[in-house]
């Protein structure tokens, strides 16, 4: 699992320029679930060949009454139970105020590893100032300045101390896990609160009898469970908190965001589940966004089918082409978990979408079906220039890459780009997977020389 980092401090400290500072990126993704306000931000960072999530808070008042400032106090609680660390954000120009001596008390409680950043001190690192801050009785204060990148990298470091190995690199070991029949794939199970993800859990344990057991994750109750069905081992994750057999529960309060993108960067393969009696909500949109940001294989099942009439199935398909073309390469399969109906179409298209995403693609053909599809169709000319694609070979697995090299290639358009997806989609009979193109053009010799 991820390590979670949250960023708490007093409001205008300048956490939320630190949270595109470590997450590199203004485009982060924002979390509109419900019971979450929109000052609450989830991303995604990475340091080195670890990678963390980061929860971005609004100001924290502990003792708040009432109003949007108890709820803002109510939501950073929340980012402060489900964090592995804590980055506890002050100003060094307004110096220790009351204020962050109660987020500090607040924090002592928690009982959290906290890390003490003191931001806006660029130049500052000797600077007698820092001394006022040792008084919040946290440890060593960290000075950092997140609008010009100073320290960050340390505070990082600082944080996921402990929670990662900096000694030996993680390694990715996808592509050999997935030679070997013996190692299970991981499933997670995602989609919003009541939509019948315990339900679909308890008959796949219930009536498959498969082998179940408690295996904690974290301490935030991430449980897996290992199973097998007709001689393929998996891993269920389940983002709602599983128990054992017919102890299944799910209840909207216990329901995380951290613990949803946590099962889906831990998974081989993510079934998303939308309930055919709600249709496709926002919320349903942004999971299937941070499935495909994170290029996980994806099955679309589309519970409680046996409970709509023919208007209704009608219209969730429209809502579904509509809500989630990003999307058009899932399998849709429509089950009903209480009526045990669909399983098999189910699980088959899991194992379909696993393959694919690990699907290997042999240089020489690669480049043959780029060859035959530029005779076809030849990219259009932009200028004077027209993009020369050359050859092609795989740069990944799940999700499959394809790096495609040539000249002028930063002049291919993106409907461009689709159409030789489309092709390369068409030879490897890929379903399920996201397939990404990356284009590389050679380095024109005689470019240093203009001018």
């Amino acid at each position: 699992m991820k390590p979670v980092i949250a960023l708490v401090g007093r409001p205008n400290v300048g956490k939320s320029t630190l949270f595109n500072r470590m997450t590199k990126s203004r485009d982060a993704i924002v979390a509109d679930f419900a019971g979450l306000t929109r000052d609450r931000h989830y991303g995604d960072g990475r340091l080195g060949e670890h990678e963390f999530i980061v929860v971005d808070t609004g100001g924290f008042e502990p003792t708040s009454t009432g109003g949007i400032v108890k709820e803002m106090a109510k939501q950073t609680r929340q980012a402060v139970a489900e964090a592995d660390a804590v980055i506890f954000v002050t100003d060094i120009r307004s110096g220790v105020s009351g204020h962050d001596h109660e987020i500090a008390q607040y924090l002592r409680v928690a009982g959290k590893k906290v890390i003490l950043a003191v931001n806006k001190a660029e130049g500052m690192s000797e600077s007698p100032l820092l001394a006022e801050f040792f008084e919040l009785g946290l440890g060593e204060p960290h000075p950092v300045s997140a609008a010009h990148g100073q320290g960050v990298r340390s505070l990082t470091e600082a944080a996921l101390e402990g929670l990662v190995s900096f000694d030996e690199p993680d390694n990715d070991e996808g592509d050999a896990e997935s030679d070997r029949d013996d190692t299970p794939i991981r499933l997670a199970v995602a989609g919003r609160p009541n939509v019948g993800k315990s339900t679909l859990i308890n008959t796949w344990l219930g009536e498959e009898r498969l082998v179940a057991y408690d295996q904690p994750g974290t301490t935030r109750d991430a449980i897996s469970v290992p199973f097998e069905r007709a001689g393929q081992k998996f891993e269920l994750i389940d983002t709602a908190g599983l128990r054992r057999r017919g102890k299944v529960f799910e209840a909207v309060e216990k329901f995380s965001v951290v613990k949803t993108l946590q099962a889906i960067a831990d998974s081989n393969v993510v079934l998303l589940l939308l309930d055919a009696t709600q249709g496709v909500s926002e919320q349903d949109a942004h999971i299937a966004g941070y499935i495909l940001e994170s290029g996980r294989a994806v099955v679309l099942a589309v519970n409680k089918w046996d409970a709509v009439d023919a208007y209704q199935k009608e219209t969730l398909e429209r809502s579904i082409e509509q809500r989630l073309p990003f999307l058009r390469y899932a399998e849709i399969k429509n089950v009903s978990a209480l009526k045990r109906q669909g399983l098999g179409p189910l699980w088959k298209a899991i194992a379909d979408a696993h393959a694919s995403a690990h699907c290997k693609m042999p240089t020489p053909v690669l480049t043959r079906l780029l060859l035959e599809a530029v005779e076809h169709q030849a990219p259009k000319r932009v200028g004077t220039f027209r993009p020369k694609l050359r050859y092609a070979h795989q740069g990944g697995r799940n999700p499959p890459i394809v790096v495609i090299h040539g000249n002028s290639l930063e002049h291919v358009t993106d409907s461009y780009k689709r159409y030789l997806e489309g092709r390369f989609r068409a030879h490897f009979k890929l379903t399920g997977t996201p397939l990404r193109i990356e284009m590389r053009s050679s380095k024109n010799p005689f470019t240093e020389r203009d001018g």
